[in-house]
């Protein structure tokens, strides 16, 4: 199946709003936003499939444009159905200047024999924020299928003016590497990672928070790196989906978002 979804954003009296979209089956699209009066604009992706399957290609493109905050959700875990050849999905992301981009979907879960290959390419602007995550599983464990995939090869590239600063390349082939081993995931089933860029946030006090916070939970490991421009990266790595998940989602709340309750001002 070839699937396409486009979505841009607008501004008008300083509220984010849906401008334009476009999408084909099975993609739907559902303004989550509460607040009406909220700068903010909360979307969610729903999918009337019930995952990816084999020979599935999507295109995603997704326009924020100036001025404009954009809070993008799935509506539930993906899952990556068995597969005899591979699926894929690419995904571009424009943050105009001054606008903010966030989104943190539901993890990935790969069923035995699937593969899978995601790009994202994400483009930023002058004064632009972005927020980005993404958990993978080893697959339905509860099902015994550890690790029975055949392929997970997610790829994502930032840029900033055209300037490639974070590139973020994760392939997991359980059959030619062993995820077990030094430098891979070493008895972790599962990994998370977000990716956070913003020009005027103090990035060493948020890095010292968010590790004051995540120190204090079991069960996971985890690491924050300055990014090379004025951001972080952080990995988790653990055993449960939903842990991993519901603590990015609980940074993202806690200490990112509230950094861009408004649109960032243009130079």
């Amino acid at each position: 199946m070839n699937a396409e979804l486009d979505i841009e954003t607008g501004l008008r009296e300083e509220i984010t709003f849906l401008k334009n979209s476009f999408c084909t089956h099975p993609f739907k699209l559902a303004n989550i936003t509460e607040d009406k009066k909220n700068c903010l604009l909360k979307l969610m992706i729903i999918s009337t499939s019930p995952g990816i399957l084999d020979g599935d290609e999507y295109r995603i493109k997704i326009t924020v444009t100036a001025k404009t905050s954009l809070q993008l959700h799935t509506q539930s875990y993906q899952r990556l159905f068995n597969m005899k050849k591979s699926a894929s999905q690419k995904m571009e992301v424009y943050v105009n200047e001054g606008a903010a981009f966030y989104f943190l979907p539901h993890p990935v879960v790969p069923h035995a024999a699937s593969s899978f290959f995601a790009t994202n390419n994400i483009y930023l602007s002058e004064n632009a924020s972005l927020l980005w995550g993404e958990v993978i599983t080893c697959g339905r464990k509860e099902n015994g299928e550890v690790f029975l995939f055949s392929r997970l090869h997610n790829l994502t590239q930032i840029f900033i003016n055209s300037t490639l600063v974070i590139k973020e390349n994760v392939l997991i082939q359980p059959s030619l590497i062993n995820v077990n081993a030094i430098g891979q995931l070493e008895g972790y089933t599962h990994q998370a990672t977000l990716i956070f860029l913003n020009e005027k946030c103090k990035i060493k006090i948020l890095i010292q928070e968010m590790s004051d916070f995540l120190g204090d939970q079991k069960g996971i490991e985890f690491g924050i790196t300055a990014a090379p421009k004025n951001g972080l990266i952080l990995r988790l790595l653990g055993f449960k989906a939903e842990q991993l998940f519901d603590l990015l989602k609980a940074v993202a709340e806690n200490f990112i978002i509230p950094v861009n309750k408004k649109p960032i001002p243009a130079k």
